[in-house]
C-alpha cells in the first residue's frame, strides 16, 4: 500500500521513479561488483576467469529484493545480504573472490553516483527543452509592450518577451552548472574499509580507475570509507537552485494570472474544474504545485549540509536520511520540470491587453 505521494506515482515520471526503485538500486550495486571483479582479473589481482564468472552472476537477473531481504533478516546487514545472494549464484571457484577488497559503502556510494548520473541524464534534456521553449516565447513576444513593475508597482514599459528571455538565460546557466558538477559528484569509490585500498595494495587506484570507466563515473581522488558528503550536498544544492528558478517563473505566472492583472493564464482544458465550490474559476494550479514542491526541495539542502561532518573515517549519521534526500530531490525536480514545460507550452498570453 502506498504511503507517500511519490510511492503512488502522483509525482515524478516513470523513468525517474525507476532509477530509485529498490530492485534497481540492487542492480546498480551488482553492476559495481561485476565491474570490480573484471577489473581485478584484468590486472591479475584475482584469477582471470573469475571476473567473468562474477560479472555473469551479477547480470543474471536472478538476484532479487525478496532473496536479499530473506538473508538480511538473519544478518541484519543489507550489503552483506547482497554479497551473500551474489555468492549463491557464482560457481565455487569464484565465491572467495566476490566483494574482494570492497566495503559496503563502495557499493552504497558508487550506486548513488550511478543514480545521480542517470537522474541528470533525464533532467538535463528537460532543462534544455524548457530553455528552448522560453527562447521561442521571448522572440514571439519581443514586440509586445508590457508594464514593468518594481516593488509590485508600475515602473516602466518593457517588452513582454524580456521576461521569457531572462528565464531562458537562467535555464542555459543551469545546464552549464549541472554539466560542471558531474566531475565532482559522479564519483566511483572502490578503496575499501577506510579508503586506503589496503587489500588491493598497489593496484587499488588502477582498479578504481578501470571500474569508474566501466561505470561512466569519475574515480574519487582521496576518500575515507565514504565519498565526501560535500559532493552530495552540491548535487542537492544544484537541484534546489534549479527548482528555485522554476518557482521564480511560477510565482510570476501566478501573479500575472491574478484577476486584476490577467496578462497570462495557464491552459484550462475542457471539463476542468477550478474549484469544487466555484467550478468556473481558472486557478494557476500547476504553478502553485511548483511553488509548493520547491519549498520541500530547498529544505533538503539543510539535511545535506548537516551530513558533511562525520566521526573519524565515517559514521552512520548520514545513512538513513540519504535514503530520502537524493531520491526525493531528483523525483521532485523532475516533476517540477514536467509541470513547467506543460505550462509554457500551453500558456495563454493576452497580447492585446490594454493597461
Amino acid at each position: 500500500m502506498s504511503i507517500l505521494p511519490i510511492d503512488s506515482g502522483r509525482y515524478g515520471t516513470k523513468e525517474m521513479l525507476e532509477i530509485f526503485r529498490e530492485q534497481n538500486k540492487i542492480n546498480y550495486q551488482l553492476e559495481i561488483e561485476g565491474a570490480t571483479a573484471v577489473a581485478q582479473s584484468e590486472i591479475g589481482l584475482i584469477p582471470k576467469n573469475v571476473g567473468k564468472i562474477i560479472l555473469m552472476a551479477a547480470k543474471s537477473g536472478k538476484i532479487t529484493v525478496k532473496r536479499i531481504k530473506q538473508l538480511e533478516a538473519k544478518s541484519d546487514h543489507d550489503t552483506a545480504a547482497l554479497v551473500e545472494a551474489l555468492s549463491e549464484k557464482c560457481k565455487p571457484e569464484a565465491k572467495p573472490w566476490v566483494h574482494y577488497g570492497l566495503t559496503s559503502n563502495d557499493l552504497v556510494d558508487t550506486s548513488t553516483s550511478m543514480q545521480m548520473r542517470d537522474a541528470l541524464a533525464i533532467i538535463q534534456p528537460k532543462v534544455a527543452k524548457l530553455a528552448l521553449l522560453l527562447s521561442k516565447m521571448a522572440i514571439k513576444y519581443k514586440n509586445v509592450p508590457a508594464v514593468g513593475r518594481t516593488h509590485g508597482q508600475h515602473a516602466s514599459i518593457i517588452s513582454f518577451g524580456l521576461k521569457f528571455a531572462n528565464w531562458a538565460a537562467e535555464m542555459a546557466k543551469h545546464i552549464e552548472r549541472s554539466e560542471e558538477i558531474k566531475k565532482r559528484v559522479l564519483l566511483c569509490k572502490t578503496l575499501g574499509v577506510v579508503g586506503t585500498g589496503s587489500l588491493m595494495g598497489a593496484k587499488a587506484l588502477e582498479i578504481q580507475k578501470r571500474v569508474a570507466k566501466k561505470l561512466s563515473l569519475y574515480p574519487v581522488e582521496v576518500t575515507t570509507q565514504i565519498i565526501p558528503r560535500e559532493r552530495y550536498a552540491e548535487y542537492v544544492f544544484q537541484l534546489a537552485l534549479l527548482g528555485s528558478t522554476l518557482e521564480k517563473i511560477a510565482v510570476e505566472i501566478r501573479n500575472l494570472q491574478r484577476t486584476e492583472i490577467g496578462e497570462v493564464a495557464e491552459y484550462f482544458k475542457e471539463g476542468q474544474m477550478g474549484s469544487s465550490a466555484v467550478p468556473v474559476k481558472r486557478n494557476p494550479t500547476k504553478s502553485e504545485r511548483i511553488s509548493s514542491l520547491s519549498k520541500l526541495l530547498r529544505s533538503q539542502i539543510h539535511t545535506s549540509f548537516e551530513n558533511i561532518p562525520h566521526w573519524h573515517e565515517r559514521d552512520l549519521s548520514n545513512s538513513a536520511n540519504e535514503r530520502f534526500t537524493i531520491p526525493m530531490c531528483s523525483i521532485l525536480l523532475d516533476e517540477m520540470l514536467e509541470a513547467m514545460i506543460k505550462i509554457i507550452q500551453t500558456l495563454h498570453v493576452d497580447a492585446n491587453l490594454k493597461q
